[in-house]
């Protein structure tokens, strides 16, 4: 990509690996942007404490977490609008923490479109080159580029009350990336609109994104969008990160209970380790942290790693639910603990089914619990 044109020819939908040094079609390397040590304080609350988080180049990486722990206050300070009280942001090496937004080069979307309402949809996305002084010609040429970009290249004319929501976002991701900013941020631009487009709009940005080389930053509360789009996935908790990983990682080999619980869907078992193994009604499974201390635990088993079984644990239907590709049922053990069954669609169980289950033998992550004295 050229600072004069946005080329609109595909590379693929391949996420660039961690590391990888990537580039927009015509060669543009997208910039490495490294937190080191950063924090935040509003007052007595600790928004952001010695937050580390390193983008390599090309990479979309989402912050994932719940509400307060810090995501969105990091992609502000890297955004520029919210100082920091210590720590450094790095672009490709340079300590960007003290300039201003308008000097870090950024291109950012939110949720609100936040479109001017009395200019046409391309006017709004030629709105950062006029800021610039580029000259009226090539500013219409590139906004009707970007605009072709996210498929929008016959709304150039269109007010933003003739968009839908879906369409309106997409010139909002115009406008940001119009002026080829080294990194682009998204602060939960698909929350506001409905499921369907959502999906659909979340693998356009990740098409483009890849198209382009740009290395982005993502602040979503939604498990599914951040699993579905990210090279990486940072899980945030008291203003630092959890755990990094690729979504393989963190679903499949969760660093900790809290992630385990927090990304994907768990069940919670009692049981005891013992020797590298949980023993959890009668079965031995193996420990994602083979050198988890002995002792009585809760475990935590997806809905996917339990199935019906002619035998295994006793259990009656509580409720089924259906889920397009697949169906959640919920199973009440003889101890009265109640489970949830990930599983086919053709295998449809009714309320007050009597049915067995047994564990599939995937790998569990647990938590030890405090022996009350």
């Amino acid at each position: 990509m050229t600072r004069n044109t946005i080329s609109t020819a595909s590379t693929g939908n391949t996420p660039k690996p961690p590391n990888a040094t990537a580039a927009g079609p015509a060669g543009r390397r997208g910039a490495v942007v490294e937190f080191s040590g950063v924090s935040k304080h509003f007052g007595g609350h600790r928004a952001l404490n010695g937050f580390d988080l390193t983008l390599h180049a090309g990479e979309f990486v989402a912050l994932l977490g719940p509400s307060g722990s810090g995501k969105t206050t990091a992609l502000r300070a890297l955004a520029g609008l919210e100082s920091t009280d210590a720590g450094t942001i790095l672009i490709d090496g340079v300590d960007v923490s003290t300039l201003p937004t308008s000097r870090r080069d950024m291109g950012m979307v939110f949720q609100a479109y936040s479109l001017f309402p009395h200019l046409s949809a391309g006017e709004n996305v030629e709105f950062g080159l006029r800021m610039r002084g580029v000259a009226a010609a090539a500013r219409r040429s590139r906004a009707r580029e970007a605009l072709a970009l996210v498929g929008l290249d016959d709304h150039y004319d269109r007010f933003s009350h003739q968009l839908s929501g879906g369409q309106q976002q997409r010139v909002a991701l115009a406008r940001a990336l119009v002026t080829e900013p080294r990194v682009l941020l998204l602060d939960e631009p698909l929350s506001a609109l409905d499921a369907k487009v959502r999906v659909t709009l979340r693998e356009e940005i990740r098409r483009i994104q890849t198209e382009l080389g740009i290395t982005t930053l993502f602040v979503t509360h939604d498990q599914d969008e951040a699993l579905a789009v990210a090279d990486r996935v940072a899980v945030m908790r008291d203003g630092g990160i959890e755990q990094v990983g690729t979504p393989e990682d963190l679903y499949s080999r969760p660093a900790s209970p809290f992630i385990a619980d927090f990304v994907g869907l768990s069940n919670q078992l009692a049981g005891v380790v013992r020797h590298g193994f949980a023993e959890l009604y009668g079965t031995k499974l193996p420990l994602v942290d083979p050198s988890q201390a002995d002792g009585d635990v809760l475990a935590l088993v997806r809905p996917e790693d339990l199935e019906f079984s002619g035998d295994g644990l006793a259990g009656v239907v509580v409720a089924s639910s259906f889920h397009g590709s697949l169906r959640r049922t919920r199973v009440r053990l003889a101890d009265g603990a109640e489970v949830s069954v990930q599983h086919i669609v053709r295998v449809q169980p009714v309320p007050g089914d009597s049915v067995r289950l047994r564990f599939c033998g995937a790998p569990v992550s647990v938590e030890a619990v405090a022996v009350s004295r």
